[in-house]
C-alpha cells in the first residue's frame, strides 16, 4: 500500500496591498513530477485498487495531448512501479506526438498511448468498456482523475494549518479538488472555485460531491479550457517576478489572477485570511509557450517554463 509523504506542504503570505491577507499552500511542491492536487486525486484511487490486490497492476486514463493528469497518472506509474496505459485525444497525434513535450515526458515514464479520434474520445463509456474487456485487472481512472475517491483524497489538502482561513481558493476543471475542499472545510469557511472551463453542469457536479452549500464557482476572465491571454500571461510573469513562485497558464494563473481581482473590487470583507491552493500543473508551461511562440504571442517567462 502507499504511504503519505511525510513532509508539510508550506504556505506562504503573499504581500499584496489589499486589505485582505492572500495566502498560497503550494501544494505544487508534493512531489516534481506528481503535480499537486492530482497526488491527492490519484492516491486513495490507487490504494483502493491495490488493496484488492490485483496479480498485475495497471493504470488506464484518458487524457488530451498537453494534460496535467496524463502526465501525472504517468509518473504515479513510474514511482510506484505501476504499468500506465493513456487513451490521448486526437489520432491525428499519432505520427507526431515525440513533438508533444506532455507526451514525451509520459512515453519517457512507461506510459503506453492508445490515441482515438476526438468523436470516438467523447464516448468514454464506451471506450471505458472496450478497455474494461481488453484489460479486465486494471483500475480506469476518469479524465481530470475526479471521482468519488478523488474527493475523499483532497481531504489531505486540508489539515490543521488550514482551518484559520476565512476563504479557501482553488481552480476548478472536472471539479473533484474544489469538491474536497467544500466537503472537508470547516464550518465557517466559505470556498471559491475559479472555473478555467465553460461547463454549466459543474454546480451539480460538485454539489452532489460535496453534499455541502459552502462554495461559489467564479468564472476566470478566460473560462474555456486551454485559452491563454497575454493579459494573464504578463500577471504569472510579473507573480512569479513578484513572489518567485510559478504559476501556469491554464489552471492556477487564471485562479490566482481572479482572486487578486476580487480582492482590489472588494469581494471579500475588509480582514480576511484568504487561502489560495497551488495546485500544480506546471508541466503545461512547456506545450503553453510551444502554442504562443507558433502565434507569435507573450511567453510565459522562460525562468519558470526552463524548469519543468
Amino acid at each position: 500500500m502507499l504511504q503519505i509523504p511525510d513532509h508539510k506542504i508550506p504556505i506562504t503570505e503573499l504581500k499584496s496591498g489589499f486589505d485582505v491577507r492572500i495566502f498560497i499552500k503550494r501544494e505544487d511542491l508534493i512531489h516534481p513530477a506528481i503535480s499537486g492536487n492530482k497526488f491527492w486525486k490519484l492516491f486513495l484511487n490507487v490504494n483502493q485498487y491495490l488493496g484488492t490486490e490485483p496479480q498485475k497492476p495497471l493504470l488506464i486514463t484518458f487524457g488530451g495531448a498537453f494534460s496535467n493528469h496524463i502526465a501525472s497518472v504517468a509518473a504515479f506509474g513510474k514511482q510506484f512501479n505501476i504499468p500506465t496505459i493513456g487513451i490521448i485525444r486526437g489520432n491525428e497525434l499519432e505520427n507526431n506526438w515525440q513533438d508533444n513535450p506532455t507526451l514525451s515526458e509520459a512515453s519517457q515514464n512507461g506510459m503506453q498511448f492508445f490515441f482515438v479520434s476526438r468523436e470516438d474520445y467523447q464516448n468514454k463509456e464506451k471506450l471505458t468498456q472496450e478497455f474494461s474487456v481488453k484489460f479486465p485487472n486494471s483500475l480506469i481512472i476518469p479524465e481530470g482523475g475526479s471521482n468519488e475517491s478523488a474527493v475523499e483524497g483532497v481531504r489531505y489538502m486540508l489539515g490543521n494549518d488550514t482551518k484559520d482561513f476565512d476563504y479557501l481558493c482553488t481552480a476548478v476543471g472536472t471539479g473533484g479538488t474544489i469538491a474536497g475542499i467544500s466537503r472537508f472545510a470547516e464550518e465557517h469557511q466559505n470556498v471559491i472555485g475559479i472555473k478555467v472551463v465553460k461547463d454549466d453542469s459543474l454546480e451539480k457536479i460538485v454539489q452532489e460531491w460535496s453534499r455541502r452549500s459552502n462554495f461559489e464557482l467564479i468564472d476566470s476572465s478566460e473560462n474555456r479550457y486551454g485559452k491563454i491571454s497575454d493579459e494573464n500571461v504578463r500577471f504569472i510573469n510579473w507573480f512569479h517576478q513578484e513572489y518567485q513562485i510559478p504559476l501556469d497558464p491554464i489552471y492556477t494563473g487564471k485562479m490566482m489572477q481572479r482572486v487578486f481581482d476580487l480582492a482590489e473590487k472588494g469581494y471579500f470583507p475588509e480582514g480576511s485570511k484568504i487561502l489560495t491552493f497551488h495546485t500544480g500543473g506546471l508541466q503545461g508551461i512547456k506545450g503553453a509557450n510551444q502554442f504562443l511562440k507558433n502565434k507569435n504571442r507573450v511567453l510565459v517567462d522562460e525562468k519558470i517554463g526552463s524548469k519543468f
